[in-house]
């Protein structure tokens, strides 16, 4: 083929460290634009990224040229250091090691996008754990639970 044409819906997940509720709703929709523009600045074209205190939800187009897990370690950095260096908190924000990522298809786009962007409300009735393994679990996605999150110590 002369081109490369594709269309690749990606949903990451990722969690404040500890799942310490730790996005305070004022500066939260900054920290989402702030992540949108990363996610953009790595290759993607980001969609909708939202989620509520202790975990955020990204959803964007990829190219099949980035390297996912690449694109979310620096996003988690430099989102991390943008709350860090504007001393959004009184103690270090750090986000929690690794990230849930799923695929969906171009029929799938509108509901994931509801979906993302009704955080606050779902999450009135359903716990992160539990929309996390639920997900994992859809997804068909093998897991030890012993390292789905880290525990305070």
């Amino acid at each position: 083929m002369a081109n490369t044409y594709y269309q690749i819906h990606i949903q990451t997940i990722f969690a404040v460290k500890y799942r310490k509720a730790k996005i305070e709703s004022e500066w939260e929709d900054n920290l989402h634009s702030v992540i949108g523009n990363l996610i953009n600045e790595s290759g993607g074209k980001s969609i909708l990224i939202n989620g509520v205190a202790d975990h955020v939800h990204c959803f964007f187009h990829a190219k099949p040229s980035i390297a996912i897990s690449d694109m979310m370690k620096s996003v988690k950095a430099k989102s991390s250091k943008w709350i860090n260096d504007n001393d959004l908190l009184s103690e270090r924000f750090e986000w929690q090691k690794g990230f849930g990522c799923f695929s969906y298809g171009q029929l799938q786009k509108n509901s994931v996008y509801r979906y993302v962007k009704n955080q606050k409300k779902h999450h009135e009735k359903v716990t992160f754990r539990e929309e996390y393994l639920k997900l994992l679990n859809m997804f068909e996605i093998e897991y030890d639970e012993k390292y789905i999150f880290s525990k305070l110590i």
